[in-house]
């Protein structure tokens, strides 16, 4: 099942199924183009995790990390499906990176791994966009990573059962493929990152973990389209510009 958030043409936010025939909700199915698509969770938090496939971390020349390195983006970062994307003014280099998301189903705290899937409503897909302006020269990655907009994610969330355990993750800039890897080939898998997050911290219904990105991250410039597309979910797709 593959749940979505939508704000229909009456401007009443419901809670659907998107199916290969459109949304469905109350008897009714909706042509996908004609609704507003939402966020399909509202977060407390996202926590992401950094340097989660050894080609990224080649990549940016650094070691691979023995345990998963962790961030924060925090609400005002989430953005939907099909929204545009103001990129931060004044920044010269800020970049795309696909993510699975994982997105929490119930309150929880010190998860072990053999428990990790109960607590999980399914998952998602997400761009961890990042300014690497500030990125660079901060140690927090407040100003880098936790600007408003900084998390387009949606636009289902789609239970365990629809996403192999070696989804394919992919994203395109303006129909060009740019990164192409697997769940399979992350170094910390998503039983594992609930288990250390939550030794740490409580996560929420809701919540998102986003597990990282492959390599290929690049620059996003002013009109650019970009799809993450992660096998099972679907695709997310926005618009960024320059204001």
């Amino acid at each position: 099942m593959r749940k979505v958030r939508f704000e229909d043409p009456a401007g009443s936010v419901r809670n659907g199924t998107w199916t290969d025939d459109g949304i469905e909700f109350g008897g009714r199915t909706y042509d996908p183009e004609e609704v507003d698509v939402l966020p399909p969770t509202e977060p407390s938090k996202i926590v992401c995790v950094g340097l989660n496939y050894a080609d990224h971390a080649e990549e940016e020349g650094m070691e691979l990390p023995d345990r998963p390195l962790l961030f924060l983006k925090p609400p005002n970062t989430v953005s939907g499906h099909g929204d545009t994307i103001p990129l931060p003014e004044g920044k010269e280099t800020v970049e795309w990176e696909a993510e699975l998301g994982v997105v929490i189903g119930e309150q929880c705290r010190n998860v072990p791994e053999s428990e990790a899937m109960d607590v999980v409503e399914g998952f998602t897909c997400l761009n961890d966009v990042s300014n690497r302006d500030d990125q660079r020269v901060e140690q927090n990655w407040v100003r880098g990573k936790a600007f408003d907009n900084a998390a387009p994610v949606g636009p289902v969330v789609a239970t365990p059962d629809e996403v192999p355990d070696d989804a394919g993750i992919e994203l395109r800039v303006n129909g060009e493929v740019q990164q192409d890897s697997g769940r399979d080939q992350f170094i910390f898998g998503v039983e594992e990152l609930i288990a250390e997050i939550t030794t740490y911290m409580t996560l929420e219904a809701g919540d998102v973990i986003s597990t990282g990105t492959p390599a290929g991250v690049g620059p996003l410039s002013d009109g650019d389209v970009v799809e993450v597309e992660v096998e099972g979910v679907g695709t997310l797709e926005n618009e960024f510009v320059r204001r």
